[in-house]
């Protein structure tokens, strides 16, 4: 092994049976990377949904902020929200369940 080390390939054969024939180095590599395409078509989903948010009043842009954790932040619960916001947290459902509704028709468009 120490002969051949330098001269590896990932197109090298490095097993082989009757069931999968031989298989590769770069068989065995995972691929964790996705397409170009879908990565432009998610980077430009983002960017829409973030020039969306301006259809948001400033509360309800913030509940959604803290609830989906927007802007690299933790997910926060509703209950912890109404607390910092010196509200129920059936009047953070409520604004949540209107900005969730605004920012849907907003995308439809």
């Amino acid at each position: 092994m120490k002969k051949y080390a330098g001269d590896l390939s990932l197109q090298e054969s490095i097993s082989a049976d009757k069931e999968s024939g031989s298989a590769t180095l770069e068989d065995r590599i995972p691929d964790d990377s996705e397409p170009l395409a879908d990565t432009v078509a998610l980077k430009m989903q983002v960017e829409r949904l973030y020039n969306v948010l301006g259809e948001l009043d400033e509360r309800e842009l913030e509940i959604i902020r803290l609830r989906y954790g927007l802007c690299k932040g933790d997910e926060v619960t509703q209950r912890e929200i109404g607390a910092m916001m010196n509200i129920s947290r059936s009047y953070v459902s409520r604004i949540e369940k209107k900005a969730l509704s605004k920012l849907s028709k907003a995308l439809a468009r």
